[in-house]
């Protein structure tokens, strides 16, 4: 090998050998040699410096997080923390890092999960660190490395600040290993991480390791999307798929294309003509293309979708991998009680695993989905029909990735998938080791532009863009910690502010080069007889006038045209007394003039947008602090010192969208009455997002007792907070829904699960995930609440915290 190597490349590995002893170490342990943009990275981390990773998914980026593990664990004392945005990627990471350093030496914590926290590899969600950093946790100490895994998550408007907040907050001691999916501006926010964090690598990677053949579904064939005769690389769309696109589907002779006309003038539609996904299946299994990922943009699709392939009597698997699911399945769920077992539509599931098919999303049990994840990883299952939540992190690659539809229902309207978004799905594509190349297909749909979809499978990359903003509980962490000077500068150096500053550089550059031609075009429009400007104001003044009196002629009174008139008339005198009315080069310098005044416009537009940007994110703050300055959570001094109150400090630790809610609630007093299935029952309605065509629901469903009035007093309280908000020019807040109160009552009550999921109208998956989410902030209620709401809570965290929920493939 090494002589297959050029005398350059030679000199660079030798250089690697000898200013990376550890990476040379960590090498020689793997089972395959580190590809370029590895060595790279893992040279940066030894020399000392964090670093950003961007390349894309399957590339192999995780490499990096285990050599910063490696060397962690080569330091007797030193710790590593490994974030992730999901905990299904977090119990995954978790069970790798057990495997390899054994359980002893590895922790998870996520919220509803604690296990041996205390361990030098503990693997958590990015929440939870950041809770750690705000209450200054003794687990923080000797805290050498934070990996981030998928940190362009903090692009995300509901989680995204999390990110942020734990980069700016991280002790300069720790370095941060930031691996991103392949994002076009990974250089803008390698630049804020040097600022933010010091010395920075920054290495892209545009290669995947797999390539990727990209074809299409046409009536029943499957054809290339890119031309493959020598033009391939300039992405020319393949001229067969544009010639069977025009004429439904079919590479036609004359005579067929006559049949075509006939066919389209019965009403015909090439559409109706499609492969079932039966067929799409079969299709793809005789070409060896299976294991493969159909990626539908709806949950009850991917289940349609499943009992349609059955239906058709597709079979995958053999008798051994038959024998093999059952056992693992089995296993898995030998916890589950028998009559939940058929809520959860067991029999059915497990008929389907056992021929090689299954669904995969957020609405199934996780304990199932975890299950369809480890089999397809055992290649014994090799068709999941699963939506885009699967796409996202978790260590699922298929030879062959489906796509059915090129648009999804983004809760308001379909809207076609981004390119960032085809990037992401396809990635899947190719395994790593094992495939030679990976295969997306797109199924063709009646009125698709093949350039369109051409356009959208070569562009390969999509912006970072921050969704940070400060909240309440942010607020007064960071203001109890550095005060509210210091607080506003750290908030300066949010990712957020370094895109909106960079973006006033650049709107400042473009408003000097308007400057100057503002001055160039008065030069041009200047008049020897007078002011120009003056003169052509009066013009358009005039001008105005008249177009207004035209469009509004027949709705105004005789009086209104009167002094309309009378105006006029003034305007045109002025105009005619005017030194610049005789001039001979008049209408040039009117031409002129106009050139100006719409430049000017725009100028001073772009000053406007300047200044809105300016200090943005502490502009916000400021609005923060004072809401909470109004309301007692923050206390100013006679010297004009701003600290936190004793409510404050209870606000510290109270994490979620409705932070203040929750606070001003304890307060109050407002749940000392509820009991814990009250206090359940509240909790979710705290948390619970309704479907946006569901209404509220009537009083009769609703929890009976202390809850109504309870409830009451909690929604007069949000709309006291929401008109304050508003006041002080932020958005406010959507008002709670009590949609899952009553299933939440009954199941702390305990109610079987088939009446509790048909009270909620929830899927399993989603009836876990909201409880989970009550669970988390009972648990801070537990702590954070005194007296009987806290007595209750802990109550209610054991009444909730059973079935279904309790269930876990980690613990």
């Amino acid at each position: 090998m090494t002589d297959q190597l050029s005398p350059s490349e030679r000199f660079a590995a030798s250089t690697t050998r000898q200013g990376s002893p550890r990476l040379e170490q960590f090498r020689s342990n793997l089972a395959f040699d580190l590809d370029p943009f590895q060595l790279t990275s893992c040279a940066a981390l030894e020399q000392g410096d964090s670093v950003l990773v961007a390349a894309p998914t399957g590339a192999g980026k995780t490499i990096v997080a285990e050599f910063a593990v490696y060397l962690a664990m080569r330091d007797a004392r030193a710790k590593v923390f490994y974030t992730a945005p999901m905990k299904a990627l977090s119990n995954q990471k978790f069970q790798e890092f057990v495997a390899e350093y054994g359980a002893s030496e590895v922790g998870l914590l996520t919220g509803d999960t604690n296990i041996n926290s205390g361990a030098r590899i503990v693997v958590m969600t990015t929440e939870v660190l950041r809770n750690m950093l705000y209450a200054d946790s003794d687990l923080l100490h000797d805290l050498a490395f934070v990996i981030m895994d998928e940190v362009h998550y903090l692009a995300d408007r509901f989680r995204g600040a999390v990110w942020e907040e734990v980069i700016i907050h991280l002790p300069e001691r720790v370095r941060l290993v930031s691996l991103s999916a392949t994002v076009s501006n990974a250089e803008e926010f390698g630049d804020w991480l040097q600022a933010v964090r010091g010395e920075t690598a920054v290495i892209v990677s545009e290669e995947r390791p797999v390539p990727l053949d990209q074809h299409v579904i046409m009536r029943t064939k499957l054809i290339d999307l890119f031309d493959s005769s020598g033009l391939a690389a300039t992405n020319r769309v393949n001229p067969e798929l544009v010639q069977m696109a025009r004429y439904g589907g079919r590479t036609l002779n004359s005579r067929q294309m006559r049949d075509v006309g006939r066919y389209h003038s019965r009403g015909g539609r090439p559409d109706d003509l499609k492969m079932d996904r039966a067929g799409v299946v079969k299709m793809l299994g005789e070409r060896n293309l299976l294991p493969a990922i159909f990626f539908i943009f709806s949950r009850l699709g991917c289940d349609q979708a499943v009992k349609q392939v059955l239906r058709a009597g597709v079979r995958l698997t053999n008798q051994a991998e038959r024998d093999e699911i059952r056992a693992i399945v089995e296993e898995r769920c030998r916890t589950i009680l028998d009559e939940d077992l058929a809520v959860l539509g067991y029999w059915e599931w497990l008929e389907g695993l056992q021929r090689g098919v299954a669904a995969h999303h957020a609405g199934m049990l996780p304990a199932f989905k975890e299950v369809v994840e480890e089999l397809f990883q055992k290649k014994l299952v090799k068709a999941v029909f699963a939506t885009e939540t699967l796409a996202l992190g978790i260590n699922m690659p298929a030879r062959t990735v489906v796509l059915e539809k090129l648009e999804k229902f983004n809760g308001e309207a379909r809207v076609p998938i981004t390119p960032g978004e085809y990037t992401q799905i396809t990635g899947r594509a190719g395994r790593r080791g094992i495939d030679v190349e990976g295969h997306s297909v797109i199924q063709w749909q009646d009125g698709l532009d093949p350039q369109a979809v051409a356009s959208l499978a070569s562009r390969r990359t999509y912006p970072l863009n921050s969704s940070f903003s400060p909240t309440y509980n942010m607020a007064v962490n960071l203001i109890e910690q550095f005060g509210r000077e210091r607080t506003r500068d750290i908030l300066e150096s949010s990712f957020a502010q370094f895109q909106a500053d960079r973006a006033v550089v650049d709107l400042a550059r473009k408003v000097r080069s308007q400057e100057e031609s503002l001055t160039g075009y008065e030069e041009a429009m200047h008049c020897h007889l007078g002011n120009f400007a003056e003169y052509a104001g009066i013009r358009r003044e005039l001008t105005d006038l008249e177009r207004k009196g035209a469009v509004r002629a027949d709705a105004q009174s005789r009086g209104e045209r009167d002094r309309r008139q009378n105006q006029l008339t003034v305007l045109r005198k002025r105009l005619k007394q005017h030194p610049c009315h005789t001039c001979n080069d008049r209408e040039a310098h009117a031409r002129w003039a106009e050139r100006w005044w719409k430049l000017k416009r725009q100028t001073d537009d772009l000053g406007r947008q300047i200044r809105s940007r300016t200090g943005a994110v502490a502009k916000i703050f400021d609005r923060v602090s004072d809401v909470l300055l109004e309301l007692g959570y923050l206390l100013r001094s006679e010297s004009g010192e701003v600290t936190a109150s004793v409510h404050g400090r209870t606000l510290r630790r109270i994490y979620g969208e409705r932070d203040l809610l929750v606070a001003e609630c304890l307060r109050r007093g407002v749940w000392n009455d509820l009991d814990p299935a009250g206090l359940a029952a509240m909790a979710a309605a705290l948390v619970y997002e309704p479907r946006r065509d569901e209404g509220q629901p009537s009083d009769r469903y609703l929890p009976r007792g202390a809850f109504r009035p309870a409830y009451d007093k909690t929604t007069d309280l949000w709309s006291k907070l929401d008109d304050i908000e508003r006041e002080h020019r932020l958005p406010g807040s959507n008002p709670l829904s009590t949609g899952l109160s009553l299933a939440m009552s009954r199941w702390a009550q305990g109610a079987p699960l088939d009446s509790v999921l048909n009270d909620a109208e929830l899927a399993a998956g989603d009836f876990v995930r909201m409880t989970k989410q009550t669970i988390d902030l009972l648990d801070q209620l537990s702590v954070v609440a005194d007296g009987q709401v806290g007595r209750t809570a802990r109550k209610a965290l054991d009444s909730i915290r059973r079935g279904i929920v309790a269930y876990s493939s980690v613990a």
